[in-house]
């Protein structure tokens, strides 16, 4: 009954949310989304701002959907508010929230704020250029280009950092961002081999989007491509080169009378053109941290602070207690030593159990990294256990600082076990004792059974060196084997590129099931190249549908096959220009995919 009042109480609240892009072009059409998760008593209102004009709307649209749950259904409601709206002026625009009634209650949307950005150059002078033919009656139209150039101004890669001048050890980010004013529809995914640096990949969204920005006088559609935080492991000019990325952009090329390409494409036709791209390089200048390192140093860099404390302060001797320490804070947590704890002699201690709690940010590893020391007192005694203590270079005032724990006062009363000192040494007179739930003391002498302990004299121990002997020269045979079968590389591509291919084709259902259009048919022909280019030892880069066909005509596959083939490779390239039902299409294509590869791995003659 709780948990039914709860949920019915959150599904009562009420939504209402905008939504627009974060940057616009000044005196261009974009549009500005409300969103309420309950029908309204009518349309929402929007507050009048100097500089922002409503062009049309609002345009409603629904959406219901609904759930039955152990014979329980439910259903939710969304109704969404579209406006056109226009931003005359250039800079930042805050748009206050909206209002609505929802059940005759009053419910205020989030402010949005928009950035609105001067038109491109570029694109000033061709709308500039386009006007001035359209007034002399010029047979040259823009539209009507075949051009497929695609110059490094239409589409290029940044890479930046975070800081170009760091210690070792020093936290950096690393960001290749994308630039383009064209289609882009696919860009490998190549990683960076850095030298001298611990590389930490970030992971970003798996949903992103493109976001209008600024950049040398134009506008682009960027987005962050990949993101790494660098730990440098070596003083000096450390160089971040220049990486190549192969791009696929779709390109108008014509215009076409067709009524499908007329209504959905403004009456161009498209094709998909290969690029490569390159990003800068950059250099960074790498310092070796000062001289005069503390001692208990360890290689710890950025901002921390040490915390500790105790189970028990007062125990019997031959009890354990566990000593904590916790140091949080943010830097090179992954790669730093540990801190130092001093414990009196008359303790027994095991290594720390450690449990790392951090994530990574911006500023290298942030969270807290945890030590938890088992301890065992072994005489009676008043003890002090000194503060644990971790040493580190602060990057904020780039200099060495120790930070402390807290020191503690171990009261250890006699417990029922003795024991007898020799030296330093402490002896507990019980023989078998329990240490920390793992560890006994030897028992020395013969067992119950009155074996002194000499296995070698046992047939079981000579047996097990045959059979171990047995076992290693069968993993060396196999082992020559598995290498020189792996020095044909060709003979292994062939042999992996259905497994390749299944494995591509998994990630093809799961973005049909999610209806991602263009990343669908993207990995489906991602799916279908590198399976041929395996299969039949061509590289990627030479791979082409005339070799493809005269090379599967070689090897004994029947034209049918390749036909289908041929079909399918032409049925993933236009599917997505395609009017129609998208979700049936993109089904039809990943049958299609399954068995051409099915198909191929039952024909093709090595």
């Amino acid at each position: 009954m709780i948990l039914t009042t709860i949920c019915t109480a959150f599904a009562d609240e009420v939504s209402f949310i905008a939504s627009a892009p974060k940057s616009v072009v000044a005196g261009k059409r974009f549009e500005l989304k409300y969103e309420a998760n309950k029908k309204t008593d009518g349309q929402p209102t929007i507050p009048e701002i100097d500089g922002l004009r409503i062009l049309t709307g609002p345009h409603s649209s629904f959406f219901t959907q609904s759930s039955n749950v152990n014979g329980r259904r439910t259903s939710t409601q969304t109704i969404t508010f579209t406006y056109i709206v226009v931003i005359d002026k250039e800079g930042d625009v805050t748009i206050p929230g909206a209002s609505v009634m929802v059940d005759g209650k009053q419910v205020v949307s989030n402010p949005v704020t928009i950035k609105a950005l001067p038109e491109s150059q570029a694109a000033a002078a061709a709308s500039s250029q386009q006007q001035n033919n359209n007034s002399r009656g010029s047979s040259t139209r823009q539209s009507g280009s075949s051009n497929t150039d695609i110059s490094n101004e239409n589409l290029f890669i940044v890479a930046s950092v975070s800081k170009t001048k760091v210690y070792e050890q020093e936290a950096l980010q690393l960001t290749y961002k994308v630039y383009t004013d064209v289609n882009l529809v696919n860009l490998d995914n190549p990683a960076p081999d850095l030298k001298g640096f611990n590389i930490q990949e970030v992971e970003l969204p798996q949903q992103r989007q493109f976001e209008l920005e600024r950049y040398n006088g134009r506008n682009y559609n960027t987005m962050v491509w990949r993101k790494f935080i660098l730990f440098p492991q070596e003083s000096g000019k450390l160089e971040i080169p220049s990486m190549e990325y192969e791009a696929v952009v779709a390109v108008q090329t014509r215009r076409t009378m067709d009524p499908f390409e007329m209504m959905f494409n403004g009456g161009y036709s498209y094709v998909n053109v290969n690029k490569k791209v390159k990003s800068n390089k950059v250099i960074i200048d790498v310092e070796k941290l000062p001289a005069g390192k503390p001692q208990g140093f360890s290689g710890a860099v950025g901002q921390f602070n040490v915390s500790s404390s105790v189970s028990a302060s007062s125990l019997k001797s031959n009890e354990e207690f566990t000593l904590k320490v916790v140091v949080k804070g943010d830097g090179n947590m992954k790669l730093m030593g540990d801190p130092v704890v001093e414990f009196p002699s008359e303790f027994d201690v095991y290594d720390p159990i450690i449990s790392n709690k951090y994530k990574l940010t911006n500023k290298g590893f942030a969270g807290e990294k945890i030590y938890e020391y088992v301890v065992t007192p072994r005489t009676a005694g008043q003890f002090t256990l000194p503060a644990a203590k971790f040493v580190y270079f602060d990057t904020a005032t780039n200099s060495y600082k120790v930070v402390e724990g807290k020191e503690f006062t171990i009261d250890v009363a006699k417990g029922a076990t003795t024991t007898a000192q020799t030296g330093n040494v402490y002896i507990v007179k019980e023989e078998g004792k329990l240490l920390a739930n793992d560890i006994r003391y030897i028992k020395l002498g013969a067992d119950e059974n009155g074996n002194d302990g000499k296995i070698y004299e046992s047939a079981l121990y000579w047996l097990t060196y045959v059979v171990s002997l047995l076992a290693f020269v069968v993993a060396v045979l196999v082992y020559r084997k598995r290498i020189k079968e792996n020095e044909n590389v060709s003979l292994v591509k062939t042999k992996k590129a259905n497994s390749v291919a299944v494995r591509r084709l998994k990630n093809v259902k799961t973005l049909l099931r999610n209806n991602q259009e263009n990343e669908f048919y993207d990995e489906t022909l991602k799916a279908i190249w590198y399976y041929m280019s395996d299969k039949l030892n061509i590289p990627l880069s030479q791979l082409s549908k005339d070799n493809i066909s005269n090379e599967l005509s070689r090897r004994g596959c029947d034209d049918e096959l390749v036909a289908e083939l041929m079909n399918l490779l032409n049925e993933c390239e236009f599917a997505r220009y395609a009017p129609g039902d998208s979700g049936a299409t993109m089904d039809k294509v990943y049958k299609m995919a399954v068995a051409v590869i099915s198909k191929m791995e039952n024909s093709i003659r090595k």
